[in-house]
């Protein structure tokens, strides 16, 4: 089964690369990115790399969390399934007719 693992505290500098040298030292990777900002393209300072065995994955937490990279005591440890925002939540601005503004048509 397959570990995926966040890593956090990055600075803007640390590349794809620089987390696939440090990382393939515990074992196979099988994904890893770090996560942009869509406008600038610049980090957001966290990423995550999936290694392929539960073993690799336990391994690389022991050996990075807490150890620097870049000038940065980074974070390692099992990343968590994203949240569900869904759309299911209430409502608070505009659409539809009546809700906040009192409805009716103005002519």
């Amino acid at each position: 089964m397959n570990k995926k693992l966040y890593v956090g505290n990055l600075t803007h500098n640390v590349t794809e690369d620089d987390l696939k040298a440090n990382f393939s030292q515990c074992g196979n990777i099988v994904s890893l990115n770090i996560i942009r900002d869509k406008f600038s393209g610049q980090s957001k300072g966290f990423g995550f790399v999936e290694m392929e065995t539960e073993e690799a994955a336990q391994e690389a937490i022991k050996k990075f969390s807490g150890g620097q990279l870049d000038g940065n005591t980074i974070v390692v440890n099992e990343a968590k399934p994203k949240k569900d925002t869904g759309g299911s939540g209430p409502r608070r601005f505009g659409g539809g007719g009546g809700g906040y503004r009192g409805g009716g048509r103005r002519y």
